[in-house]
Parts: structure tokens; sequence; C-alpha cells
């Protein structure tokens, strides 16, 4: 389910970011390929950096001014698929023990994955420590992390990549504003 999110997200999302730039969404996502290659093997936004960096500049043409930037900024704060990632489990959770959540509660566990996410570390493994904080709002048991732990590797892959996906949208997005944006 998280991956059908993500997948859903950067669909979505992303495209419309990347046309309100004026830009294809086939042209941007050929371009980054590299860098959603990258960051789903690290799982690591901050390793990932470098790449995103590079292929911003040669691939997407934005000016190096801009990327610079945005691009550290953004693998620190932009962490979406982190919140989806914590939304999504803390459903899973709630389900797998038989608790209702009412929709304020849901509701809530939106804006606290929301809110946690963009607290968390671009490092391998640091949504799933974040996700006890969405845990707790819901009133689930902590010790549910036993439920993914085993799974995380495999959900931390698609959500690093959507950070960085997303780290790069809004990139060609803020290019698009400025008066030297992008390359020639």
């Amino acid at each position: 389910m998280v991956y059908l999110a993500i997948v859903v997200h950067a669909l979505l999302v992303y495209s419309f970011i990347v046309r309100a730039a004026g830009k294809s969404p086939f042209w941007f996502f050929s371009g980054v390929k590299e860098a959603m290659l990258t960051a789903f093997v690290t799982r690591s936004s901050a390793a990932t950096l470098p790449v995103s960096m590079r292929v911003s500049e040669e691939n997407l043409k934005v000016n190096p001014h801009i990327l610079s930037f945005t691009l550290p900024l953004g693998a620190t704060v932009n962490m979406d698929g982190t919140a989806i990632y914590q939304g999504v489990c803390t459903l899973f959770v709630a389900q797998a023990f038989g608790v209702p959540l009412p929709l304020p509660v849901q509701l809530g566990i939106i804006l606290t994955s929301t809110l946690a996410s963009i607290g968390t570390a671009g490092v391998p493994g640091a949504g799933l420590i974040m996700l006890t904080l969405t845990l707790q709002y819901a009133g689930l048991p902590v010790e549910a992390i036993a439920l993914i732990a085993g799974i995380d590797a495999i959900l931390d892959m698609a959500r690093t990549c959507i950070n960085v996906t997303g780290d790069m949208a809004c990139t060609v997005l803020v290019a698009k504003t400025e008066k030297d944006g992008f390359l020639p």
C-alpha cells in the first residue's frame, strides 16, 4: 500500500508541479531517473544529494545558484514519502490490532505524520524511529513497530526515492520563478 500511495503521489503531485513550471513530466522523470535510482539503492537523501545536484544541473539545466539552495533544503525538510509511510503504517497497525480510528484521529494522524516527517533525518531507517510519534498520537502500542521493522528497508527505498524526486520537482518550479533559473 505504501508503494501504491507513493507512485500515485509521484504521478499526480510531481507531474502537476513540473507542469506548473512549464515542463513535461516525461522530460522531468527521464531526467531524474539516475538520482531516483541512487536514492532507491542508498536509502539516504543526504547520500544522494551530490547525484541530485549533478542531475539537476546537467539534465534539467537548473542554474547551480538555485539548486545549491533548494536541494539541500529539500533533503532536510521535504520528506513527503516519510509522511505517507507513517500514515499508512499507523492505519495498518490500527487494523492489525483491531483498533477503530474515528475521523478526527485519522485527520490528526495526517497532521502528526506531516510534522514528524519534517523532523526526520535524511538517513536510512530514520522514518521508523519517527513512526513512534504517530503511533503514540493514535493511542496505539509503540511495540507494534516490530511489525514494521522487518520490512522497513524495503519501504525505506521507495520513500527515499520519492523524497529526492520531490526535491528536484520543487527545484524545477523555483527555477521557473527566477530570471536566470535555467541554463541555456
